[in-house]
């Protein structure tokens, strides 16, 4: 059944196959058997290129990017894995700025219809193996894959990277991951490989054990980022300005990060430790190169939604944290950022405890509650009931669209809006 246009094969791909953004855990695969069979019908592209493989509850895409970036500046054709999108499938498959093309989507799903058909894969594990094999065809030099869902059981998790990174842990997904930070710490393990450097980003008591164990039952090499530079926060405008101190030597790095929420202070130990590592493997990345590429994440990765501003006057903020630990990072950002009233377009998906994060929201903010268009969006009604028992006060709006319009129709020049709750309603907005 040979599909002629990109939108006809998207529409296959998100009609045809348990998608998780749009029905949730059901999509959830808890074995690796099809994206194996996947990929060794198509003569293992997993093994045909080096790799970094980035896991972790918050933090990995944003790590993901900025390491892909350095890698870029560097001179290395560097393949990109990520997910969710947030405006086009092809976000998650880049080689160095550009999306993969229309043209090779349509071609590896004509090409491979049947087999598509015969092991009725996830659709995150056709896009998984559909971004192997892109990247095993272009000869990328590495590729930076991040997980999508824990790590142990993630699609993700056939390749042997030559270093694992695992940014932090927190409460998400905890239907499938477990209940206790321990519990999820073990499955976010699981892409700790043997004799494989690996990289903790954060790591509090309950998970440290976790992954000491982890590395030393598999004989790799474990660093703890925030034991090996210490990153202080400086100015931030346009960009964000913090010295890097490696705990070790003393070396100091004077940075400028085009990605300014106060958040990547906690992802940026890790990155720098990867640097350091994949140098001791022999690629060569100055420190020019990886100050020139911080500057410039944005637009050498196409990274969005990442405490992004959409105007000014009235300032708009969208953001894709979504878990507690998330959206703690957000209001720590908005405290940092001037404004008068503070009004928040709100949406959530219906197969999270939510509590959590309404517990923790303002008072005082100006509520704008939404539904993203999608089947696992929370109907706007009950989320604002929900929101109410909180003392969150707003109007509801079926659709993103009517809620952000509202918003800016109602705030003065010096406020701030700020667009979240979840991926979906930032995709939407972007």
């Amino acid at each position: 059944m040979p599909f002629n246009s990109y939108i006809e094969t998207l529409d296959f791909l998100y009609g045809q196959l348990p998608m998780f953004t749009r029905i949730g855990s059901a999509a959830y695969k808890k074995d690796l058997d099809n994206i194996k069979a996947l990929c060794e019908a198509l003569d293992h592209p997993e093994q045909k290129f080096k790799s970094v493989h980035v896991g972790g509850t918050n933090g990995k895409g944003s790590t993901s990017h900025m390491l892909s970036a350095i890698l870029q500046q560097a001179g290395y054709k560097v393949g990109l894995h990520t997910s969710p999108h947030l405006k086009d499938f092809r976000e998650r498959i880049r080689i160095n700025e550009s999306m993969t093309s229309e043209h090779s989507i349509i071609e590896f799903v004509n090409q491979h219809f049947d087999l598509i058909k015969q092991i009725d894969p996830s659709f995150f594990e056709l896009s998984v193996a559909m971004a192997f094999d892109v990247f095993a065809k272009e000869k990328v030099d590495i590729a930076v894959i991040e997980v999508g869902l824990g790590g142990r059981l993630d699609s993700t998790n056939i390749i042997h990277p030559l270093l694992s990174i695992i940014t932090n842990i927190g409460f998400d997904h905890m239907d499938i991951l477990g209940n206790t930070l321990s519990e999820i710490a073990t499955e976010k393990a699981g892409i700790i490989k043997d004799k494989t450097p690996v990289i903790i980003g954060e790591s509090i008591p309950e998970t440290r054990n976790v992954f000491q164990t982890k590395a030393e039952t598999a004989h790799s090499n474990i660093y703890f980022a925030q034991n090996e530079w210490e990153i202080i926060g400086g100015q931030k405008d346009e960009l964000f300005r913090v010295e890097a101190i490696n705990q070790q030597n003393g070396k100091k790095l004077h940075l400028e990060l085009d990605l300014t929420g106060g958040y990547q202070l906690k992802n940026l130990p890790a990155i720098l430790v990867a640097v350091d590592e994949l140098r001791k493997q022999g690629f060569e990345i100055s420190d020019e190169q990886l100050t020139s590429a911080l500057k410039q994440v944005k637009t050498s990765t196409g990274l969005q939604g990442r405490w992004q501003t959409l105007q000014e006057n009235p300032k708009v903020i969208c953001d894709t944290g979504h878990n507690e630990d998330g959206i703690r990072e957000v209001l720590k950002n908005i405290s940092t950022t001037p404004h008068q009233q503070l009004h928040l377009v709100l949406g959530m998906v219906k197969d999270k405890d939510i509590s959590k994060v309404l517990g923790i929201l303002p008072k005082s903010a100006a509520y704008y509650f939404c539904q993203p268009a999608i089947p696992r969006a929370k109907a706007v009604n009950e989320l604002q009931a929900e929101a109410s028992i909180f003392g969150l006060k707003g109007n509801a709006f079926q659709t993103v669209k009517e809620a952000y319009e509202a918003a800016l129709n109602k705030a003065a020049p010096g406020d701030l809006i700020f667009i979240g709750g979840s991926t979906f309603v930032v995709a939407e907005v972007l």
